[in-house]
């Protein structure tokens, strides 16, 4: 290998979105993350919908979801 290639390997401080930190090593000396093992839905088994600019209540509107239908269609007997 040739020498003076590589990138330092340092400590590294991790900061998440929801203000969880932690230390791990990098070839930077500060990392800013979105999601973290600690706010991540996979880990903590909760579903935490993240709303940007009202899309998931504009696609609930859209498709009828989260709302209770009156009227159910009766279907009309098959012609043989």
């Amino acid at each position: 290998m040739r020498a003076k290639i590589h990138p330092e390997y340092v400590e590294c401080v991790v900061t998440c979105a929801c203000g969880n930190t932690f230390t791990t090593r990098s070839t930077v000396p500060k990392l800013n993350i979105e999601i973290c093992g600690g706010c991540h839905p996979f880990f903590t088994g909760k579903q935490k919908l993240v709303d940007t600019a009202g899309r998931v209540e504009k696609f609930r509107q859209r498709y009828g979801w989260g709302e209770k239908k009156e009227k159910v269609k009766e279907k009309k007997p098959a012609k043989s």
